[in-house]
């Protein structure tokens, strides 16, 4: 989990040994904790998929076939950086060299490669080697709450879209490999029940400050929806796995601040690490939006009610990291606390839950004034060992970044 910038990041929690926790008052919440990003990473073949993978349809002459819509504006904005769709679509998006990750919130581009994320692919996302840098931290943070009591996390009810039909996965592929984060389907103003805008962290888009833009970002809404176990899915077909299809990103935004400050661990930018992403069908569909195809959509709140104010919240996604596999949806219910990492940043919530990496980016829900739903937050960051979430309080730059996208998508 992380910051934001126009157009995706990324940051996950990772795992590696518990750190023990002073008191705050004594000791500097730096030196109390030791905070990563909560994304899941790659699997041993990751990036190193084979070419054939990576090949869109075709006609039979071998020669790729882009869709018709939005294609024409991806094709100009690769050739802007010397890039050809037809060799990024068979295998040149491996190519992670610095002058060929593209990083500016305009540079953006995911052309569809279909079939490229099939169920093996899916399950290949896994938790990363972990990395702790104890050195992100430093000094008095700020108003910090004391360290909530682990909630353990409870399994969702299968099938999952009959209880939580705005969760999913987002899946996509970094320098490392493949990786996965959690999301969440989120109303469009621009569009009233036809959204195709899907909210997750900022960390799951982009490297932050380190890098650019990831690159086959996808989302699968009810993945797994029936909650089969690691060995059945070994054997599940692509319809199984994502029975609502999969969707990938035509669009999306992130926080200066994640592009700017992100990384792979500490808190730098966790108060902003937040991201919308405008979805398309990899199939094309049957003419119906993200929101129509599962029938349902969460409203944003951007008033971030103060901590007294909100009795509970609800986080789902999908662990992956020991002791979770990633295949299965989970969810924490705690009353939030207040974590602060730096004083010029907004308080984020915390909470206590024992979901680990792969939860990253998955909707925080409370219940509003008005008696409804609505999503207040996405996980960020976490300590090396799980046990508590954070994050980020959802006010002026999260709206701006949502708006965009929306506005950017108006009546498509």
């Amino acid at each position: 989990m992380r910051s934001i910038r126009p157009f995706l990041t990324a940051r996950r929690v990772r795992g590696g040994r518990r750190t023990s926790f002073p008191p705050l008052a004594a000791v500097g919440l730096a030196t109390a904790l030791a905070l990563t990003v909560t994304a899941c990473g790659p699997g041993d073949d990751g990036a190193n998929a084979d070419a054939s993978a990576s090949q869109g349809s075709s006609d039979g002459d071998g020669k790729i076939r882009i869709p018709d819509d939005i294609q024409d504006d991806i094709r100009d904005k690769l050739k802007e950086h010397g890039i050809d769709i037809d060799k990024w679509k068979n295998g040149a998006w491996k190519n992670w060299d610095k002058d060929d990750w593209l990083r500016e919130a305009e540079d953006f581009v995911n052309p569809i490669i279909k079939d490229l994320w099939d169920p093996d692919r899916m399950r290949e996302a896994q938790e990363p080697e972990k990395e702790v840098d104890e050195s992100d931290l430093s000094g008095d943070q700020g108003v910090t709450d004391p360290t909530p009591a682990a909630v353990r996390a409870r399994a969702v009810p299968t099938g999952y879209h009959d209880n939580v039909p705005e969760a999913g996965k987002v899946f996509f592929d970094g320098p490392q490999g493949t990786m996965v984060c959690s999301a969440t389907v989120v109303e469009d103003p621009a569009n009233p029940g036809k959204s195709n805008l899907v909210w997750t962290a900022g960390h799951c888009v982009h490297a932050g400050k380190s890098g650019g833009w990831y690159r086959n970002i996808a989302f699968v809404p009810s993945y797994n929806d029936s909650g089969m176990t690691a060995t059945e899915l070994a054997g599940a077909t692509k319809e199984e796995v994502a029975p609502y299809g999969v969707w990938w990103g035509d669009g999306a935004r992130t926080s200066d601040q994640w592009i700017e400050q992100g990384g792979r661990t500490g808190g730098d930018g966790a108060s902003y690490d937040f991201a919308v992403i405008h979805v398309t069908p990899e199939e094309g569909g049957d003419g119906k939006s993200l929101e129509e195809t599962i029938g349902s959509a969460l409203p944003v709140d951007f008033n971030a009610p103060a901590v007294a104010q909100v009795k509970s919240i609800t986080a789902t996604g999908y662990p992956a990291a020991a002791p979770f596999d990633g295949e299965t949806m989970f969810q924490c219910t705690d009353k939030p606390g207040r974590l602060s990492l730096l004083k010029s940043d907004p308080t984020m919530y915390r909470i206590g839950c024992t979901m680990t990496g792969g939860s990253s980016g998955g909707g925080w829900v409370a219940t509003g004034a008005d008696g409804k739903p609505a999503l207040v937050s996405n996980t960020s960051i976490g300590p090396v060992n799980a046990g508590w979430l954070a994050g980020p309080r959802l006010g002026g730059v999260a709206k701006d970044v949502y708006e965009e996208v929306s506005r950017k998508f108006a009546g498509q």
